[in-house]
């Protein structure tokens, strides 16, 4: 096994890192901390590391700087005992490093056992820099932080922002220019529909749909079915298609139960519970509660659920909900910036509630804000939860519509989507 480590420890060295495109999200060059990177599979997280890495050589010898994938299939089967081959192949190759920093990057990390107390010991005990990444929302530093012991702090990895979409397909975020505007939206149709996962982006319509349809199989189902040995793949099977086709919508787990034993379907209520947390850590879906200071409350309530990609929605159905993929899209770019997003629900509902947020914490989302009767009702229920929660600006995100209401001292702010994006 050491020898292996050699082998690619070496490789990786010798090998000229292709410029990939950029993400927003950029990683320290050095931390005192341990850098956690999660998110789903194939949404970039091994591309970020890339380019981090291209950053570091700049600064650093090649031979300073260890990357390891884990899902290498070279390493299967790989056990916490074999870890300690890597700082031993290492410090072999290159002795005179002993009293250098070390950057070491593992990717994958999470699939091998106990691996947090490898990770711990050696940034305990060796003079490094340590990223590691996963797929698995175990390794949120709030997850991790008994086993690293306020050691680590986590990035989280999403499919491309409407930025990120925009430089890959290198156009120009300019909206002020007809020419940008025009392809802009053209874009945006088209990232509303089709989702932003890296692979898809690329593909005509045909092949999307395959590549789809290949993602919720090889990444949702098997390796849930691997990861946490489930045993009824048709209730995971149908929880996916239920929750995917009714993203952004309010999701009971005891009235879910409910419909499913309605079908006929031999389930319980703790197999529902269990499978929606598997989809849950894997990035495969979100939810968001409703605001309330009582615990109690919030789980007695349905919560939101909202999508990894909105293209995953394409695997199940043919219809296209803009206005849900609409709010979809709007979750993600929060979740980007925010883990604190609840909403609002009395008389009226509140899509989005943010405690953290300095600039708008109250958000609403209409796709055609033009229909007087829906914008009517859209102002009213902002303007009911401004007064209650004693805010003075609310936003109010739309498909195209763009102006400010003003109600005594306070304002609403309707924009587009796309600008907000871009904002």
């Amino acid at each position: 096994m050491k020898e292996l480590f050699k082998k690619i420890i070496t490789d990786f060295i010798e090998v000229e890192l292709p410029e990939l495109i950029p993400r927003e999200l950029e990683l320290p060059l050095e931390s005192k901390k341990i850098i956690s990177v999660i998110g789903a599979r194939r949404t970039g997280k091994t591309s970020l590391l890339l380019n981090h890495i291209r950053k570091l050589r700049l600064k650093h010898h090649a031979n300073r700087i260890v990357y390891i994938n884990f899902e290498d299939d070279r390493l299967f089967p790989l056990e916490l005992k074999d870890l300690d081959n890597i700082i031993e192949a290492y410090f072999e190759l290159f002795p005179s490093n002993k009293e250098e920093k070390i950057f070491f990057l593992f990717d994958e990390v999470q699939n091998v056992k106990n691996w947090e107390i490898f990770i711990r010991r050696i940034y305990d005990t060796l003079n490094c820099n340590l990223i590691i990444t996963g797929s698995s929302s175990k390794l949120l530093s709030k997850e991790i932080s008994t086993s690293l012991r306020g050691r680590s702090i986590s990035y989280e990895v999403f499919p491309f922002s409407f930025k990120e979409y925009l430089n890959y397909k290198a156009i120009d975020a300019n909206f002020y220019s007809s020419t940008s505007r025009s392809k802009i939206l053209h874009a945006f149709n088209q990232y509303l529909l089709d989702g932003s996962l890296p692979e898809i982006i690329d593909l005509e319509a045909p092949q999307r749909g395959k590549a789809l349809k290949e993602y919720c199989d090889l990444v949702i189902y098997k390796d849930l079915v691997e990861r946490y040995q489930i045993g009824n793949l048709h209730l995971m099977k149908y929880l996916v298609k239920f929750l995917f086709t009714n993203n952004a919508t309010l999701s009971s787990f005891n009235k879910l139960y409910n419909d499913f034993k309605s079908l006929g379907l031999n389930v319980s209520r703790n197999s529902i519970y269990e499978y929606i947390s598997y989809l849950e850590d894997s990035y495969s879906i979100f939810f968001t509660p409703i605001f309330s200071e009582n615990i109690r409350i919030q789980n007695r309530n349905p919560k939101k659920v909202y999508l990894l990609d909105v293209g995953l929605k394409n695997v199940f159905t043919l219809k296209s909900d803009k206005g849900r993929n609409l709010e979809n899209i709007v979750y993600l770019q929060l979740r980007r910036q925010n883990d604190q997003i609840y909403y609002l629900l009395e008389e009226k509902e509140m899509d989005f509630y943010l405690l953290k947020e300095k600039d708008f914490r109250m958000i609403n989302v209409c796709f055609d804000a033009s229909d007087t009767l829906t914008k009517k009702r859209e102002i009213e229920s902002l303007s009911s939860f401004m007064n209650k929660y004693k805010e003075n600006r609310a936003l109010l995100l739309t498909y195209d519509k763009e102006e400010v209401i003003s109600i005594g001292a306070k304002k609403i702010y309707l924009l587009p989507v796309w600008k907000w994006l871009l904002g």
